[in-house]
């Protein structure tokens, strides 16, 4: 699969076995956010089919290992990539589920063009389970679920309970997030003349 110009196609066994890709879509939107949810909410709210390449600052900044694709059917999301790692579906997902900001392109792709790519099991992902993952966001979850397809609704719970136990499981990574979080709070208080008050209240 292809997330738009110069991204690799995912042709792994994370992937699936075929050589899946997506055409070049067009451009609607490119913008740099601190909350994934805003993106998603305006692919939800247009109702877009094609395709959001989301890239972590951790990926701008310090050359990581994270660049997503999540394609969307009608709004609803359909299959979820790493294109530096090759994982997809929810092992995608955890991958992106790290602190903001993001570069987030929306793209427009013909819905014909997707259907190939759209059968590849192993890179789906359940409609709601974005939403929860990549925003924290069980309102726009719910919202999500309540306009997709009765035969994706199955995929939903299953899938999200997964994601969130192997979560919550992962006390590495959790306290991983939270050192990085302490680590950008100390220096937006220094950069704003605060790290005394920081100091008196203790770490967050």
């Amino acid at each position: 699969m292809t997330s738009g110009p110069g991204e690799p196609a995912a042709t792994g066994t994370d992937a699936g076995e075929a050589d899946l890709r997506i055409p070049r879509g067009e451009l609607l939107r490119s913008r740099v956010v601190t909350d994934l949810g805003t993106s998603l909410s305006t692919v939800l709210d247009r109702e877009l089919t094609g395709y959001a390449t989301i890239v972590p600052q951790e990926t701008l900044l310090l050359a990581g290992d994270v660049r997503g694709v999540v394609t969307f059917e009608n709004g609803v999301p359909v299959l979820a990539y790493n294109t530096v790692t090759d994982n997809g579906g929810g092992d995608a997902l955890a991958e992106l589920a790290v602190p903001g900001p993001y570069r987030v392109e929306l793209y427009v792709v013909d819905p014909e063009a997707l259907t190939d790519a759209h059968g590849a099991d192993p890179l789906r992902v359940a409609p709601g389970s974005v939403a929860t993952e990549l925003a924290d966001d069980t309102d726009l979850a719910a919202r999500t679920r309540s306009v997709a397809p009765d035969d994706r609704l199955a995929e939903d719970d299953p899938d999200d309970a997964d994601a969130v136990a192997a979560f919550l499981s992962d006390d590495d990574r959790i306290e991983a997030i939270r050192e990085q979080a302490r680590e950008e709070a100390r220096t937006r208080a220094e950069e704003w003349g605060l790290d005394d008050a920081l100091s008196d209240g203790g770490e967050t």
